[in-house]
């Protein structure tokens, strides 16, 4: 439905009234009626700047010959978040997103979307919404924060998570935690090192839904206001040619998403995230596919916190164009996708070059000649589980010891606080999952305390929950079936041996079968006294190895 629907025609003077009483002239009326979803709000760092670049977009379709008209979308930080109750209401907002989008869009016959988003679910929720409304949209990011500076180096949010550990072991005094508290987030923007939020920008643009620089250009620059107002412009060529969202996020799409995804390093998120938006397209995304192309696919980039490049350093560096350009000279993309520029995208990365090779290597001298994440399947996963394989130390990547059992993220984070986590063992934190939690709390402080405290060579965690996109160490989330769907995960006892081996994407609880039947035979998955949207998220939500789609 176009907004023609609404505004053409005498039965449709009673809508026009109403056009008129925003403001808007007959002229302003008559044009297309572009809808820019605005993720600003004064809460998070990465959508404190939105309003300009609404600002800026609202200029560009202006320009072009469209009507702008904002209305808004909530996001959570997950900084902010994390660690406490509030967690568990991260993932459960990006359906919120969704829905409210869904439901502001055709309510009010929008004839195309520029969506403004920047941090976690704030991505996959208003792409979701484009595949579900299938009108023209575009995406452009708020962009990423530049990195702080502490004793003369480049930190960010995982540096500040991780001096939390330090100071608990006695490591690093209060003045000095105070010290990075102060300078580890120095700017406007998503967090800067390849997290979850910047991981997601920076997919948006490879599967071909942003224009360039979409995941890269620090949120400060006055570049990333151009890019807006291109965006605003584009949108308008979008309408024209009647590209749509459905046009541009096809089967092959999707794998070249996944391909970027491996060379990157990207957060674990992804794996959620992909499959999700992949199902509103009408595609389904089994995890497997994961291993396949990333046993094909080089990782090139090792950003924080796999590494110590940043965000702002990718975008000197090419960006994610010139991350395809790499890839593509092996062969390892579709470039007849068509995207959101309105070209393909062969003719998008035909001129990006590579121009920091210690920042993106080169495709014939990768970090590794294996992608960033894997998939881990076994009997603790039968449905699979999910590492950011980048960001493990090497000797970790084979690992067996016994298991620490909890039931919730406070109790373990108050054993590793408390010394009672020793090198060699596997934390497992259960109860945590989509349905769990529920919400599937990410497990960043935990994972950023291990580290902290020196055990990140020595001790593995793996949960039903998942990982913050700065969490590094082998650290496996995901674990499916969850604890509370009566996943093996629930009948792991404290001492019980469990097998990690991250090369062969093995996850096993070493017990003999026949104990596994018994603890299995008398297991009871615990339940927890919900209310509210929890409640209903709780009773709908699919497993976390189906992208925790709300699909009942």
């Amino acid at each position: 439905m176009s907004s023609d629907a609404l505004k053409t025609g005498m039965n449709n003077a009673p809508h026009r009234a109403l056009y008129h009483a925003l403001g808007l002239t007959d002229e302003e009326i008559a044009r297309p009626l572009v809808g820019i979803v605005s993720s600003y709000n004064e809460i998070v760092p990465g959508h404190m700047n939105i309003d300009k670049i609404v600002d800026a977009v609202k200029l560009g379709v202006a320009s072009a010959g469209g009507t702008p008209i904002v209305f808004p979308a909530i996001a959570v930080c997950d900084g902010i978040a994390m660690g406490h109750k509030g967690m568990k209401y991260s993932l459960v907002t990006r359906d919120l997103i969704a829905d409210s989008t869904e439901a502001m869009a055709l309510a009010h016959g929008f004839d195309a979307l520029v969506m403004v988003p920047n941090c976690d679910k704030n991505v996959p929720g208003l792409l979701m919404a484009a595949a579900r409304l299938n009108i023209p949209c575009i995406f452009v990011s708020g962009g990423p924060m530049l990195a702080g500076h502490v004793d003369g180096a480049k930190v960010s949010f995982s540096s500040i998570s991780e001096a939390v550990g330090q100071y608990n072991a006695g490591k690093i005094t209060a003045e000095k935690l105070h010290e990075y508290e102060c300078k580890t987030c120095p700017t406007c923007g998503s967090c800067s090192g390849m997290y979850t939020a910047n991981s997601m920008n920076c997919l948006t643009e490879a599967i071909g839904m942003g224009l360039r620089g979409n995941g890269t250009i620090p949120a400060v620059y006055s570049q990333r206001i151009e890019l807006a107002k291109h965006a605003g412009m584009k949108i308008m060529e979008l309408i024209r040619k009647d590209i749509r969202p459905r046009d541009i996020m096809t089967e092959d799409a999707f794998m070249n998403a996944l391909t970027v995804d491996m060379a990157l390093g990207c957060s674990t998120n992804t794996m959620l995230h992909l499959p999700a938006i992949a199902h509103e397209c009408g595609i389904e995304i089994n995890l497997d596919i994961a291993n396949t192309i990333s046993d094909k696919t080089p990782n090139l980039c090792h950003l924080a916190p796999a590494g110590r490049n940043y965000m702002e350093e990718l975008d000197e560096a090419g960006g994610i164009y010139a991350v395809m350009n790499e890839l593509n000279k092996k062969g390892l993309l579709h470039t007849d996708c068509i995207t959101a520029t309105g070209k393909t995208v062969g003719e998008n990365i035909e001129h990006a070059y590579n121009m920091n090779p210690d920042v993106i290597r080169p495709i014939e001298t990768p970090f590794s000649e294996t992608g960033g994440i894997a998939v881990l399947r076994g009997n603790l996963a039968p449905d699979g589980s999910v590492v950011k394989r980048s960001a493990v130390a090497p000797e970790m990547l084979k690992h067996e010891g016994p298991a620490k059992v909890f039931d919730c993220e406070e109790d373990a984070q108050a054993a590793i606080n408390g010394g009672k986590i020793v090198p060699g063992d596997v934390v497992v934190i259960r109860y945590e999952g989509p349905k769990g939690g529920p919400g599937m709390r990410e497990m960043l402080n935990p994972t950023s305390s291990i580290v902290g405290m020196g055990l990140g060579s020595s001790v593995a965690l793996i949960t039903d929950g998942r990982f913050s996109g700065a969490t590094r160490g082998a650290a496996i989330g995901h674990v499916s079936p969850e604890a509370a769907s009566g996943g093996l995960i629930g009948i792991v006892r404290d001492g019980d041996i469990i097998s990690i081996d991250i090369p062969a994407n093995k996850l096993e609880l070493k017990l003999p079968q026949e104990e596994i039947d018994e603890r299995m035979k008398n297991f009871t998955p615990k339940t927890k006294e919900l209310s509210g949207y929890l409640k209903r998220y709780a009773a709908m939500v699919e497993s976390g190895s189906k992208g925790a789609i709300i699909n009942k």
